[in-house]
């Protein structure tokens, strides 16, 4: 996989003509990268030189005559102040994304785009539901972005736009779309669409204008996979977009949950195909955060920072992030609030600190959205 190096920086237009130029998808993309080093210098090849590496001809003019039109109108939506264009060589995109195989050279975000690089578990689930698997979605949802988890869905009605919405009520939440980020597609989602801004991001590989095409949301299914440490299915028919999106998560390594139902059910039916092939059957979201636990101590692990002079030897067993959180919380009951004050912490940051260390023993939660330290052990 191509990193950005010294130099690899360019202007947005030379991503945009390169990204926009026909035939050159993900993978062609990064391997003009590994060959040039940027897009600035691909552009500044030869005819000639970008011929031999298998670029068509329609390609290499379209490189020297970009759709300045296109260009244009997509500057100018990112000069609204909840929009973002994120290159790979952004330090703000997503590092789960750079895993996959065929990462986006360029996202397209509405929202809080530090979002992206919050560990997320994704749900994804049959566009009709039934009333139980819309209540049993809700429930996970809410539960699973009220531990500090992002929850990552494809803005679809039925399944995932109980997701998103049950998410929002406790914590944020992710919506990876099929159209470009301009579009909100099903337009009933337009309310959902605004909360999903204000509170979470919405992201897209597809450029300001692109309206609903069928051949955009299996790629948009790579994505929602990609961003997240495991994809949980709730409700799904045998052949759905959903079942794709969870084999599109065994493939990219990640952990895939499906919740068994009625045999009655036909959309149980997907769900229990994915448990025969090796999906971990689950019943509450405990079982999940207790899965994802390795993966949110790496995710934690990785930007610590170090621990503050004073703390105390009994707690120095924890990464310095989790031993500052504990000395901050003394020894009385705290809520989050007074967690966030404290240390200046994100919520969701201290959310997910706070999931490892009551699984590990280190807190225990309260009533009242309380926590608190456990004496016997620090």
């Amino acid at each position: 996989m191509w990193r950005p190096r010294d130099g690899s920086e360019a202007p947005i237009e030379d991503w945009l003509a390169l990204i926009l130029a026909p035939r050159v998808g993900p993978r062609t993309f990064v391997r003009l990268m590994e060959g040039f080093g940027s897009p600035s210098a691909v552009r500044a090849a030869s005819d000639t030189r970008l011929e031999q590496i298998g670029l068509k001809p329609e390609t290499v003019a379209a490189l020297r005559q970009p759709e300045a039109e296109l260009i244009d109108t997509i500057c100018a939506w990112a000069e609204q102040p909840d929009a973002h264009l994120i290159t790979l060589a952004d330090p703000r995109y997503p590092p789960a994304l750079t895993e996959i195989a065929d990462p986006p050279p360029l996202l397209y975000a509405r929202g809080d785009a530090r979002l992206l690089s919050e560990p997320q578990i994704a749900i994804v689930g049959s566009r009709n539901p039934t009333p139980g698997g819309r209540e049993i979605t809700s429930d996970f949802a809410r539960r699973l972005a009220g531990h500090g988890l992002i929850v990552t869905s494809g803005l679809a009605i039925g399944i995932d736009g109980a997701a998103h919405a049950a998410a929002l009520e406790t914590g944020h939440s992710i919506a990876v779309l099929g159209t470009g980020p301009d579009r909100v597609y099903p337009a009933v989602h337009r309310d959902l669409a605004r909360r999903l801004v204000e509170r979470g991001v919405m992201v897209s590989e597809l450029p300001p204008g692109q309206g609903p095409l069928a051949s955009s949301f299996p790629r948009r299914n790579r994505l929602i996979s990609g961003l997240s440490l495991g994809v949980l299915v709730t409700e799904a028919a045998l052949k759905s977009g959903s079942l794709i999106t969870a084999r599109q998560a065994l493939e990219q390594g990640r952990e895939v949950f499906a919740i068994p139902g009625s045999i009655r059910n036909p959309l149980s039916r997907g769900c229990h195909a994915l448990i025969r092939e090796g999906a971990k059957l689950v019943e509450e979201p405990d079982e999940i955060l207790a899965e994802l636990a390795p993966q949110l101590r790496a995710a934690l692990l990785a930007s610590e920072r170090a621990p503050a002079i004073g703390t105390p030897d009994s707690v120095l067993t924890l990464p310095p992030d989790q031993a500052q959180l504990l000395t901050e919380m003394g020894h009385d009951p705290v809520t989050l609030d007074d967690l966030t004050s404290r240390t200046g912490l994100a919520v969701e940051r201290i959310s997910s600190m706070l999931l490892l260390m009551e699984l590990e023993g280190h807190v225990s939660s309260l009533p009242g959205g309380r926590y608190a330290r456990v004496h016997n052990r620090s």
